[in-house]
């Protein structure tokens, strides 16, 4: 099924590919779909298509982060990864650097807070009592003293833009690098977001077979 001579498309590495599915690793940096503007059309969708043109977007990453991204081969499989998705089938585990320091292997813990858009401040989101439910299971795995910062697990158990983000900011730990959700001190200590999604697991959408990928950060 997997062809690793296939090459990649340009500045994106490709993970694994079959006739359904394209599992890639997006740059921090590149959109995942075009956006508004003639300066907003090169992003992964546009690359991957170039190569692959029966490749269908099958969900959405933040522009900022360093992530897994999967794409399908057709509506069928599009529409079997979407209905995975939905069901929370698909499993994503996340490394960040915080601001601040944690307590290192302590058990994972779920952030419970509710996501809504600050419509004034768009395209931001807020913590906000009427917002869709966002739950995140986090733990931290290693502290750096002398940088003030903590490396943390995440795992986003819904699926809200800017969850992530939103979460570790409202427990008072921004990630390093977020020049949407950190203060100017925090944002000045890492030149990007660090946020990167370091594993990937989901059924095969024609086989059901359960695979998993890994991809270590680059921070």
């Amino acid at each position: 099924m997997n062809a690793p001579s296939c090459p990649a498309p340009s500045d994106i590495t490709l993970l694994y590919h079959d006739d359904a599915l394209l599992v890639l690793n997006k740059p921090a940096g590149l959109l995942s779909v075009p956006g508004r503007g003639v300066d907003k059309q090169d992003c992964v969708s546009a690359r991957v298509q170039a190569q692959f043109p029966d490749a269908l977007v099958a969900h959405r990453l933040d522009m900022a982060t360093s992530a897994f991204m999967l794409m399908a081969r057709g509506t069928d499989a599009q529409r079997a990864i979407n209905h995975s998705f939905a069901d929370g089938k698909v499993e994503k585990r996340y490394l960040a650097l915080v601001a601040g320091l944690l307590e290192a292997d302590e058990p994972w813990r779920t952030i419970d807070l509710p996501i809504a858009v600050d419509w004034p401040r768009r395209p931001l989101r807020m913590i906000n009592a009427d917002g869709k439910a966002s739950q995140t299971r986090w733990r931290c795995i290693a502290q750096d003293a002398q940088g003030q910062s903590s490396r943390v697990e995440l795992e986003p158990l819904t699926g809200r833009s800017h969850q992530l983000r939103v979460h570790m900011r409202a427990i008072g730990h921004p990630i390093l690098g977020d020049a949407l959700y950190a203060n100017a001190q925090v944002q000045a200590m890492a030149p990007r977001l660090l946020l990167h999604a370091c594993a990937l697991s989901l059924l095969h959408p024609y086989t059901g077979t359960r695979m998993r990928w890994e991809c270590p950060a680059q921070f």
